[in-house]
């Protein structure tokens, strides 16, 4: 990578950007793989977060105990807001160091407008699939909109309405539109910024803070919350990178995550699993439970950050082997991973569909998984030849 000289600092700004340039440098030489600069570990996980989203929204589905989020306290969403942290920063980062803030601000507001278009789209689709089916208006959460259209598309054009899971969407939509907030306060003081992101966080554990949704009270992913792991991705990628290093080279580290990811892993079997309930003391059940997904209850944060501490360990970057199909496979999903999971929801939503009218056997429950991962995958595909012949690289989720 050029050194940070050779690029042109807008003066006034150069102590900090070159702060910020020099902890990008090294995140980057330290995981870059593909020819282009981009970590393919990051795409690799999105993508398999992706397979396990379309398996986990088929309701009844037996195959969601391939998923992780019957192994610990965190899930797939976890893996998207903490990876789009990481890769905002990676791409709007070297931005600011190239072009400066109009570009920076100009792009997040681009991405954030496309995943609001994006968002906007995948509803009107799976409204006109929920009305098509005549049934599961309850199950979706349309109902609302058939009984009050009015009402509920200004709350849909507000972000305060969604249907079932597409309800993540609204919330990277305001994550990217801050993003440059985020950045500017990385490169002026990262301890700063997280502290402040920490707080918000801490008031949201506290106090319920959140931001307003129609007819359910809050959005499902409470930005306020969810805005943690988000700069703590970032923080990673950029200002903190060296700080996080030295603290997975701390030998303590790795047996603490390890030690958390294996009492998740049996708290979450003993609730599962009624064979496992003697393991886990009512107490202890008590304490925990309820894990509320929308605050991003801390259990779920601290599993999820000890499953990146002990993959960043013992997972390498990869060496100079071609990956092979199914990583590739991956890989594209995760290249584009905001056309993959529209699909996704329109797919699960099918699957379930015909589930319930044709059968719901172990074998269709096979197939309907099976090829909706093998569509995702074609779109994918499909996705990236077309950027390719455009000369546009992957876009953010």
């Amino acid at each position: 990578m050029p050194r940070a000289d050779r690029f042109p600092l807008q003066q006034g700004h150069a102590a900090w950007q070159i702060r910020i340039l020099i902890a990008l440098t090294k995140a980057r030489g330290r995981s870059q793989i593909s020819g282009d600069g981009r970590d393919l570990r990051l795409d690799v996980c999105r993508g398999l977060a992706l397979w396990f989203v379309f398996i986990d929204h088929i309701p009844g589905n037996a195959f969601d105990w391939l998923t992780i989020r019957n192994y610990g306290f965190s899930d797939a969403s976890e893996v998207f807001v903490f990876v789009s942290g990481y890769t905002c920063m990676v791409s709007y980062g070297g931005t600011l160091r190239s072009r400066g803030w109009p570009t920076v601000i100009a792009r997040s507001l681009r991405r954030s407008f496309e995943i609001y278009v994006a968002f906007l789209l995948l509803v009107i689709i799976y409204l006109v699939l929920a009305w098509l089916s005549g049934s599961y208006l309850d199950e979706t959460n349309t109902k609302h909109f058939f009984n009050d259209p009015g009402t509920a598309l200004v709350h849909l054009l507000a972000l305060q309405y969604a249907p079932v899971n597409t309800d993540i969407l609204p919330t990277f939509v305001i994550l990217h539109l801050a993003f440059p907030l985020v950045l500017w306060l990385m490169a002026r003081n990262a301890a700063i910024a997280l502290a402040a992101s920490f707080m918000l966080y801490l008031m949201v554990q506290l106090y319920s803070w959140q931001m307003p949704a129609w007819p359910t009270g809050e959005l499902y992913f409470n930005p306020f919350a969810w805005q943690v792991l988000f700069v703590v991705g970032a923080c990673c990628a950029g200002p903190g990178a060296p700080y996080f290093a030295a603290f997975l080279r701390h030998r303590g580290t790795i047996p603490l995550a390890a030690a958390y990811v294996l009492f998740s892993l049996i708290v979450v079997l003993s609730w599962r699993v009624d064979a496992f309930k003697w393991l886990v003391p009512q107490m202890i059940e008590g304490w925990l439970y309820p894990i509320y997904k929308s605050h991003l209850d801390p259990a779920r944060l601290i599993h999820f950050l000890a499953i990146v501490v002990l993959l960043t360990r013992f997972v390498p970057p990869g060496g100079h082997r071609p990956p092979g199909p199914w990583m590739k496979a991956l890989i594209r999903c995760g290249e584009n991973s905001l056309s993959v999971f529209c699909f996704s929801v329109l797919a699960s939503f099918v699957a379930f569909v015909i589930l319930n009218r044709v059968s719901d056997g172990l074998p269709m429950q096979a197939a309907v998984s099976a090829l909706g991962i093998a569509f995702m995958i074609t779109i994918a595909n499909l996705f990236t030849w077309e950027a390719k012949l455009d000369r546009r690289g992957p876009a953010l989720f």
